[in-house]
C-alpha cells in the first residue's frame, strides 16, 4: 500500500512539473505581444530619432545665418553668391565660379580651410582643399553622401526659376553685394538660406546650383534630380569624346529647395529665424519669399 501511495506521489509530482512548462501556443502567443509591442515602439523611436536630426538640421542653418550677418558686418555687404567675370552661370566645371560658402568659411570656424583655398584660381581647380562635406554643412536626415564634397544647404539667388546671373532678386546671386538695408520687403520676409538635395558633382565652394537655388521651384522631398533630371549629371565642361554636348539650356538650369524631412524644408530668414516651411505653402507666397525687394506683402503661412 505504501509503495502504491509513493507511485502515486510520483506521478503527481511528474503530471505538476509537465504542466509548469510552456505549450507551443501559449509561446507563440508571448511572441506576438513582443511582436506587437516591437511594432508599436518603434515608430516613436523613429519620430524621436528623426526630431534629433531636425533639430541639428535647424542649428546648421542658424549658424550658417549667424555667419551670413558676421560676414556682412565686417564687410557691409552679404558675400556674392557666386564671383565669375561674365553671366549666366553654367553648371559646369569651367569658369571662376567661386562660391557664398568659401567666402564666409572664417564665420564659420573654418578659418584653416579658409587658408587653403587659392582665390586666385578656379573654383574647379582647388587641389588643396580637402573634398570633404563638413558637418555644419550637412543634413543629418540626408542619405549618405555619394559625392563628399557637397553641401545640403544653398542660398537663394531668384524667386523665378532662372540662370544666376546678376540681375536676379534673391540676396546670393552672381557678383552680389547687397547690403542689409536693400533687403526692403523685410529681413523677416525674405529667404537667406534654404535645404538642397544635392546631385550635382561639383563642390559646396562653388557659386552654382551646387549651392544656390531659388523659389520659383515649388518644394520637393528626397533627391532633386526630380526637379531638373536632364541637369543632373550634367558635371563635366568637356563631355568625352564622341558625345554630344549637353545642352545649354539644361547647363543653366538651377532648381529649387528641398529635403529628406516629412513635410516641407527648414529655411534661414533674414532676420536670424528659422522657419520649416510646408511644401504645401501657396505658390505665390513662396515666390514672394525669395525676393528681396517687390513690395509685395508676404501673407501667413
Amino acid at each position: 500500500m505504501a509503495e502504491r501511495k509513493q507511485e502515486s506521489n510520483r506521478v503527481s509530482r511528474r503530471a505538476v512539473e509537465i504542466r509548469r512548462g510552456f505549450t507551443l501556443i501559449e509561446l507563440l502567443m508571448v511572441v506576438v505581444i513582443i511582436a506587437i509591442l516591437i511594432s508599436l515602439l518603434l515608430p516613436a523611436v523613429q519620430q524621436s530619432r528623426e526630431a534629433a536630426r531636425r533639430s541639428q538640421c535647424k542649428n546648421n542653418i542658424m549658424q550658417i545665418g549667424l555667419a551670413l550677418q558676421n560676414y556682412h558686418a565686417a564687410h557691409r555687404v552679404l558675400p556674392p553668391g557666386c564671383v565669375n567675370e561674365t553671366g549666366p552661370i553654367k553648371n559646369e566645371s569651367q569658369g571662376y565660379h567661386m562660391g557664398w560658402l568659401a567666402q564666409i568659411l572664417p564665420y564659420l570656424d573654418e578659418s584653416n580651410l579658409y587658408n587653403t583655398i587659392d582665390f586666385s584660381a578656379s573654383a574647379h581647380e582647388q587641389p588643396d582643399v580637402p573634398a570633404v562635406s563638413l558637418d555644419v554643412l550637412t543634413c543629418p536626415s540626408s542619405p549618405a553622401a555619394w559625392n563628399s564634397a557637397q553641401t545640403h544647404y544653398a542660398g537663394c539667388h531668384h524667386d523665378v526659376e532662372a540662370p544666376i546671373d546678376d540681375d536676379n532678386d534673391g540676396v546670393l546671386f552672381l557678383n552680389s553685394r547687397v547690403r542689409l538695408r536693400e533687403v526692403t520687403d523685410g529681413r523677416a520676409y525674405t529667404i537667406f538660406v534654404g535645404e538642397l538635395s544635392p546631385t550635382l558633382l561639383l563642390p559646396w565652394w562653388s557659386g552654382t546650383a551646387a549651392s544656390l537655388r531659388n523659389t520659383g521651384t515649388p518644394i520637393a522631398r528626397g533627391n532633386s534630380a526630380a526637379m531638373f533630371p536632364a541637369a543632373a549629371d550634367v558635371v563635366e565642361a568637356n563631355p568625352p569624346e564622341g558625345q554630344a554636348d549637353p545642352d545649354e539650356t539644361i547647363l543653366l538650369q538651377v532648381g529649387g529647395f528641398s529635403s529628406f524631412h516629412e513635410g516641407g524644408t527648414h529655411f534661414g530668414l533674414g532676420d536670424g529665424a528659422v522657419r520649416f516651411i510646408s511644401a504645401q505653402i501657396d505658390g505665390e507666397t513662396y515666390r514672394r519669399l525669395g525676393n528681396r525687394h517687390d513690395g509685395q506683402v508676404v501673407p501667413p503661412y
